[in-house]
């Protein structure tokens, strides 16, 4: 999910205008440099070009990819997309290596696509994730599935997971795990003996996702958040660490070939998977143990996994499969970006102070509904929308076309992989004016936002997590501005992207915590 969606940029290997070496690619940002992309933004023509006259790099796909891996470009794959984009215009091909795509900037074209991905929209596997299924003959869930088998699935799953109607099941228990989380920094707090808490927050908020996500899928709380991890708990960490971890490499090096050698990292991939799965296995066994003791027991939401199960629409193993996967998209990509808002945040203390006022009133309104309060906050909603804009998770969004289109006045055939440049779309001035700032306000005026806040995705093959993940971060970041203020550590210089399967902070962003009395 990501909860954000995870659309991995996989097989990634991209682009390769490395020819013009890294020092050029990480110069792409320079507003001063002359380039295509200006001079095409505004061009117009009547006449379509064929599609071998798509500008870009695709000639030559095995020095492109000699290339790709000699200049280790797949840490610096979005900065890579934002200098062709610059090179070539709005709209450019590439080949690397057997993976051939068309890459695109404009909301507008987005669109284009979003009408042509079909009844059964299709985009690029995580190879690693479906080789370890085929080997355990496991079922694939909805992330992985493709064609009316998706289609079947996504219908039922959206109504318990993405429908607006759920939202009110998932916040109490997110809720809860806020408030948990806000108690654990005041005793880091107190601790410290300094009235603040200066730390990279990534581990904690690795955690805090983690056990937001399971309260919210498996009705279960992990107690992550406390001094003391049960072992069985720890090793449920360890095996989501290590399948991440895994998984990158395999992007690049087919699974099958690793299995055969007899690889290392294809067998820690296997035991990372199989811990997890165990983990679902488990939770399972306690629901139905929980049904037999009190039948027909009403209660608390018990969690996406029981409402499933009781459905009974869906198989156990494809249920299994699909909250899994949901599991596995929902920590690093939800993680990652609350460590990013608040980090801008650090930097705009007005900010902090703006966002703090829309809570109180929000919570005074609501009269304790907090779920009434998530309606009433319309800047901090902002705030997530421009960090997804600045930061986000996935360097692109891809599908495969159904249907011939016309882009940019080029015809792309059916059949065709189409990448939506995500993370260069969000930082184009073209589309986002003054892009290098941190608005969250541009998000409430009443500007064009026609397909340009897709940190989630687009149509039917969206996010299936984005509910929980919305909500998740929202409250997360209200009780974090109720309690505390953010500061930044004055000498840290900006923080900037790599890509790791997906985009984090490239260093750690240490930052120092404060409760709001104290004294400035």
């Amino acid at each position: 999910m990501a909860l954000r969606c995870i659309v991995w940029n996989a097989p990634l290997v991209r682009s390769v205008t490395m020819l013009e070496g890294q020092g050029q690619i990480r110069a792409c940002h320079s507003r001063s440099l002359p380039t295509v992309r200006d001079a095409q933004f505004s061009e117009s023509s009547s006449t379509v070009r064929p599609f071998s006259e798509i500008p870009g790099l695709w000639k030559n796909s095995l020095g492109n990819l000699y290339t790709f891996w000699k200049l280790d470009g797949f840490r610096n794959i979005h900065q890579v997309m934002v200098h062709n984009f610059n090179m070539f215009g709005p709209i450019y091909r590439e080949k690397i290596g057997y993976y051939e795509s068309v890459n695109i900037i404009n909301p507008e074209d987005a669109a284009i696509i979003f009408k042509a991905e079909g009844h059964y929209p299709k985009r690029l596997r995580v190879e690693p994730w479906t080789s370890y299924r085929d080997y355990r003959n496991r079922k694939y869930g909805v992330l992985l599935k493709d064609g009316e088998d998706w289609r079947s699935n996504r219908v039922i799953l959206n109504r318990e997971v993405i429908s607006p109607k759920v939202q009110g099941n998932f916040v109490p228990l997110l809720d809860e795990v806020g408030q948990d989380f806000v108690a654990r920094v005041h005793k880091k707090i107190e601790r410290s003996g300094q009235n603040k808490w200066t730390t990279d927050l990534s581990h904690e908020l690795f955690k805090y996702a983690l056990e937001s996500v399971s309260a919210v899928l498996y009705g279960e709380r992990l107690g992550l958040l406390l001094d003391y991890i049960d072992p069985d708990s720890q090793h449920f960490i360890d095996c989501i660490t290590l399948m991440f971890k895994t998984t990158c490499p395999m992007l690049y090096i087919p699974p099958a070939l690793l299995r055969r050698v007899g690889a290392k990292v294809w067998k820690d991939h296997v035991d990372a998977w199989d811990g997890i799965f165990n983990q679902a296995d488990n939770c399972i066994q306690n629901i139905y143990r929980q049904l037999r003791k009190n039948p027909g027991a009403q209660g608390k939401y018990p969690g996406v996994l029981a409402s499933l199960l009781t459905l009974d629409r869906l198989s156990i193993e494809e249920i299994k499969a699909s909250v899994t996967e949901l599991m596995a998209g929902g920590v690093d990509t939800t993680s990652i970006t609350l460590l990013w808002t608040l980090y801008e945040l650090a930097r705009h203390p007005d900010l902090q102070e703006e966002l703090r006022a829309e809570i109180i009133a929000a919570r005074s309104a609501s009269q304790g509904d907090t779920l009434q309060m998530l309606k009433m906050v319309p800047l901090l909603k902002g705030a997530l929308k421009e960090t997804l804009r600045l930061h986000p998770v996935a360097v692109s969004l891809q599908r495969y076309i159904t249907e011939d289109i016309v882009i940019q006045n080029y015809h792309i055939p059916s059949g065709t992989l189409v990448q939506l440049g995500l993370y260069a779309m969000g930082r184009d001035h073209h589309i986002f004016p003054r892009p290098e700032q941190y608005l969250p306000s541009r998000w409430l005026r009443n500007e064009n936002h026609y397909f340009r806040g897709l940190g989630f995705g687009f149509g039917p093959r969206q996010c299936l997590g984005r509910r929980i993940a919305e909500t998740e971060m929202q409250l997360f970041l209200i009780h974090m501005l109720e309690n505390f203020r953010i500061e930044r550590q004055q000498r840290q210089k900006e923080v900037k992207s790599t890509f790791e399967l997906i985009l984090v902070p490239e260093k750690p962003i240490m930052l120092t915590i404060k409760p709001l009395h104290s004294s400035r």
